[in-house]
C-alpha cells in the first residue's frame, strides 16, 4: 500500500520532502503567532485610548481568549483526527484568519451600537465614539466585541498544534520528531520577532485596524500553498522509496482490528483513562500560561514600567532581541536525539531528561525585576532565555504524545493537553490584569518593589517555578516509557 505511487527511479538517494512539510508547518505557526500578537502590540498605545481600556479590561480579553482556546482545543484535536491532517489544517487556519480580520471592525461595530453610525470608515468610527459621554458603555461594548473576535480566533487557532503534531508524526520517525517540532515551533519565535517590527509600524501609519487585516490575510495565502503541498507520505510523489522507508522505520503499535479491517482507534473517552494523557495535560497546564504571559504582557511591561510605548524604536528593538534569544530553543529538539543515539535512552527517557534541564532555566525569571532596576536589558535577556527554555520544553512535551500514543489519537491527546494549557493561561492572564491594576492603584509593596512593579515580580516568580513543578508531577504519573497498546 505504501508504494502505490513509487517509481523505479525512487530507489536512489533519499529525498527530503519531509522538510518541506516541516517548512510549511513553520510558516503556519509564524502566521499563527503574528495574528496572536497584534492585540498585545496595539492595545496599550493605540486601542486603549480610543476605548478607555484598563489593564483589567485587557486582562479580561486575554484570559477569555485562553478559555476559548482551551475549550476549542479539546474538540479541535478530535476534529483534526476525524477530518485528517490536510482538511483539518485548512479549516483551522481559515477560521482563525477570519477571526484575526474581524478585530479590525470592532470600532465600527462599537460606533454603530452606541451612536447608530454603522456606515463609517475607521476614522469615522473613532470620531463617533469620541462623542459618547458614558465611557463605561464604550468599554463594555468594545470589550465584548473584541472578546467575540478573539473567540473566532481561538476557535481556529486551536487546530494549529494538533494538526502540526499529527503532520509531524506522519512525516518523521520518533527519533526526529522533537527536532522537527522544535524547527516548526520556532515559527512562534519568528512570528514574535516579525511582529514588533511590523505591527506597530502598520498601526502607526495606517491605523490599528489595518494591522489586524494585513496580518490576518497572510493565513489565506498559506492555505493556497497547503492545498498543493500536503499529501500522505505514501501518496506523495515527492517522497521516494528511500525516504518513505526512513519515515516508517519505527515499529508502529497501531494494530489492525482482529478481523483485518481498519486500524483501531482510541475513543475520546478512552484517552482519559491513561496516565500518559494526564501527564501531558499537567505539563501543559503548568507551563503554557508562562509563555502566553510573556507573549501578551511584555509590551505592556515595557510601557508601564519603563515608559517605552510599543511603537518606539527602543521597545521594538527590545522585543526583537527578546525573541531572537528564544531561537536557541532549536537546541531543545536536538538534545533528546543526542540522548537517544549517544546515550542509548528510549525516546521518552531522552525527552524527560531534556525537559528537566530546560526546567531550570526559567528560574532566572526570579532575577528579572531585581536586575531590571539597573537596566531594562536585564529582564529582556532573562525573559528571552526563559522563552527559549519554554519553546524547547514545548517541542519535547508535544513529542511525548507520539512516543506513546497511536497516530490515530495524536491530535486528540494534543487537544486535551492544549485545553489544560489554555485553562492555565486563563488563570495567569486574568490574575495578571487584576493584580497589576490593584498594585498600581494601591501602590502595593512586595519584596522591596512598589506599585505595578511589585505585581510583575509576583508573576515572574510564579513563572520561574512552574516548569520544575510540572516536570515532577509528570514524572510521578509516568515514570518510564510505556506505549499505549491495550485498546
Amino acid at each position: 500500500m505504501m508504494t502505490n505511487n513509487l517509481t523505479d527511479q525512487d530507489s536512489g538517494k533519499m529525498t527530503n520532502y519531509r522538510w518541506i512539510i516541516c517548512l510549511m508547518l513553520f510558516f503556519g505557526v509564524t502566521i499563527n503567532y503574528m495574528d496572536r500578537q497584534v492585540l498585545s502590540l496595539t492595545w496599550k498605545d493605540f486601542i486603549a485610548p480610543e476605548f478607555h481600556w484598563t489593564n483589567n479590561d485587557y486582562g479580561n480579553i486575554t484570559s477569555l481568549f485562553s478559555i476559548f482556546y482551551a475549550v476549542s482545543m479539546l474538540f479541535a484535536g478530535r476534529f483534526v483526527d476525524w477530518l485528517d491532517t490536510k482538511k483539518g489544517f485548512l479549516w483551522a487556519i481559515g477560521v482563525w484568519s477570519v477571526g484575526a480580520c474581524l478585530h479590525a471592525f470592532c470600532g465600527i461595530a462599537t460606533s454603530g451600537i452606541l451612536t447608530g453610525n454603522w456606515f463609517v470608515g475607521f476614522e469615522g468610527a473613532k470620531d463617533a465614539i469620541a462623542t459618547v459621554e458614558d465611557v463605561s458603555k464604550v468599554i463594555l461594548i468594545s470589550v465584548t466585541l473584541f472578546v467575540f473576535a478573539r473567540f473566532i480566533l481561538a476557535l481556529g487557532e486551536a487546530g494549529n498544534f494538533p494538526a502540526s503534531i499529527k503532520a509531524t508524526a506522519e512525516y518523521f520517525p520518533k527519533k526526529d520528531r522533537a527536532f522537527a517540532t522544535s524547527i516548526f515551533n520556532a515559527g512562534a519565535t519568528v512570528g514574535a520577532l516579525a511582529a514588533p517590527v511590523t505591527i506597530p509600524v502598520i498601526a502607526h501609519y495606517y491605523g490599528w485596524e489595518m494591522a489586524f487585516i494585513i496580518i490576518g490575510a497572510l493565513g489565506f495565502v498559506w492555505m493556497g500553498f497547503w492545498v498543493f503541498v500536503y499529501k500522505k507520505p505514501h501518496q506523495n510523489k515527492g517522497v521516494n522509496k528511500a525516504e518513505l522507508v526512513y519515515i516508517m522505520q519505527d515499529k508502529d503499535h497501531e494494530e489492525p482490528s482482529k478481523d483485518g479491517g481498519a486500524v483501531r482507534k482510541l475513543s475520546f473517552k478512552q484517552c482519559f483513562k491513561y496516565k500518559q494523557t494526564w501527564a501531558f495535560a499537567v505539563g501543559k497546564f503548568m507551563t503554557d500560561g508562562v509563555w502566553w504571559f510573556y507573549l501578551f504582557w511584555t509590551p505592556a511591561y515595557l510601557s508601564s514600567v519603563y515608559g517605552l510605548p510599543s511603537d518606539s524604536g527602543t521597545a521594538k528593538l527590545l522585543i526583537f532581541v527578546l525573541y531572537a534569544i528564544t531561537l536557541l530553543s532549536i537546541i531543545g529538539g536536538w538534545l533528546p536525539t543526542f540522548f537517544v543515539e549517544k546515550k542509548g535512552m528510549n525516546p521518552y527517557a531522552g525527552r524527560m531528561r531534556s525537559m528537566l534541564i530546560f526546567a531550570f532555566f526559567p528560574l532566572l525569571a526570579l532575577l528579572a525585576q531585581p536586575l531590571g532596576s539597573f537596566s531594562y536589558w536585564f529582564p529582556i535577556i532573562i525573559i528571552g532565555i526563559a522563552g527559549a527554555a519554554h519553546q524547547a520544553w514545548s517541542a519535547n512535551i508535544f513529542s511525548t504524545i507520539g512516543d506513546m500514543f497511536p497516530r490515530s489519537a495524536i491530535a486528540t491527546v494534543t487537544g486535551i493537553g492544549g485545553m489544560a494549557g489554555g485553562v492555565g493561561s486563563y488563570f495567569i492572564n486574568k490574575g495578571s490584569g487584576v493584580l497589576f491594576d490593584h498594585a498600581e492603584a494601591t501602590q502595593m509593596k512586595f519584596f522591596g518593589f512598589e506599585g505595578i512593579e511589585s505585581g510583575y515580580f509576583i508573576i515572574f516568580s510564579i513563572c520561574a517555578v512552574a516548569y520544575l513543578i510540572g516536570w515532577l508531577i509528570m514524572k510521578m504519573l509516568v515514570p518510564k516509557y510505556k506505549p499505549i497498546t491495550d485498546y
